[in-house]
């Protein structure tokens, strides 16, 4: 069975979509609906139809999968209104405006018998994939720390993003891709949530995060941190993990730049003498010597955004597993949900893996 997609918001990210999901084999873009005269200009120049209203396109049968690619705000009525109509239902992310819209959103697909997912398509990622690939490889051992981190320059943010009433702000644009990453390669056992949340370059709404930092602390003792910034004139990599047999830095989202160190040996004693090294006369934070270690180069993973489409299409024909799933959404939202929290209160908190 073929994928005849139907798009309800065709802005910047759905034109992105229309361009992408062509590319897989049996997708097929039938049309949109956008409240904005130039979107709907914009749908007809591409070849497709521009549907009068999204009662609509909800109403075309060629259509079994509906793509919602509005602001964040309207996600969840557009998505149950398409559910009722019977069609598959890909939202963009972040999913909801809170978890009780979340969670109308799974119970109506789940009445209604549809597929329903999020767009969480940096799972697909090289730098993430990579990264993983040296995890899952045991390339650095068991890690200990994930430092996970985007850093912008521009400051502001673009149109309804920076408003928190349509959803916008770091933590629910980036940063719900960031925890998604981490929360996919550990779904269980997430022990606290931390988080600052700030406004430093974004008067047009001074409750609007620009910065977001989240610490996450597993009951295996695992801490992850994930950074996101619009204003940061120098940039950190973006992943630094520590194992205990070595450590991985990947600089930037190609994989390009980045390497891997392991130990070798464990150096068992220590000079008689102290060293004298960049960081003053110590022993401990002296350089090992080089026979004691080895520096490999970055793997080579492949990488598809397309595959999530792929996966959607093979999911609806019945032959595959859904690799975005409800409640791994759901839990990401959570703990969006707690980082709000703790950033308001100035405390740690505690998360429920049950809740």
């Amino acid at each position: 069975m073929g994928i005849k997609l139907g798009i309800v918001g065709y802005g910047g990210m759905a034109n992105w979509h229309h361009k992408n999901s062509v590319r897989v084999p049996g997708m097929e873009v039938v049309g949109a609906f956008d409240i904005d005269p130039e979107a709907q200009a914009n749908a007809k120049k591409n070849g497709i139809i521009a549907f009068d209203s999204r009662e609509a396109l909800l109403k075309d049968p060629n259509i079994n999968l509906v793509l919602v690619a509005t602001p964040n705000d309207v996600h969840c009525e557009i998505a149950v209104a398409a559910i009722k109509a019977g069609k598959n239902v890909i939202s963009e992310k972040p999913v909801a405006m809170n978890i009780r819209q979340v969670d109308e959103m799974i119970e109506t697909s789940l009445k209604e018998k549809v597929l329903f997912t999020v767009h969480q398509n940096r799972r697909w990622d090289k730098d993430y994939l990579t990264m993983r690939n040296v995890v899952e490889k045991g390339l650095i051992g068991t890690p200990y720390t994930i430092e996970s981190r985007v850093h912008g320059t521009g400051g502001l943010m673009h149109g309804w993003r920076g408003y928190a009433k349509h959803g916008g702000g770091m933590l629910l644009d980036w940063g719900v891709h960031m925890l998604d990453q981490i929360l996919f390669m550990y779904p269980t056992g997430l022990k606290t949530v931390f988080a600052q949340l700030r406004n430093i370059k974004n008067p047009q709404d001074p409750t609007i995060d620009d910065y977001a930092k989240v610490v996450l602390t597993f009951e295996s003792g695992l801490s992850a941190t994930m950074e996101v910034a619009t204003f940061t004139m120098r940039q950190m990599p973006r992943w630094f993990v520590c194992g205990d047999v070595g450590a991985v830095v990947i600089e930037d989202f190609g994989a390009e730049r980045g390497g891997i160190t392991r130990m070798l040996s464990l150096k068992e004693t220590f000079e008689k003498e102290i060293q004298e090294t960049a960081a003053g006369p110590t022993r401990t934070m002296a350089p090992l010597p080089e026979e004691t270690k080895e520096d490999l180069a970055l793997p080579d993973v492949p990488a598809e955004w397309s595959e999530l489409y792929k996966n959607v299409g093979a999911a609806i024909d019945g032959k595959a597993e859904l690799i975005v799933k409800p409640v791994e959404v759901r839990r990401v939202f959570r703990v969006m949900e707690a980082a709000m929290l703790s950033s308001a209160k100035d405390i740690s908190v505690a998360f429920d893996e049950k809740g």
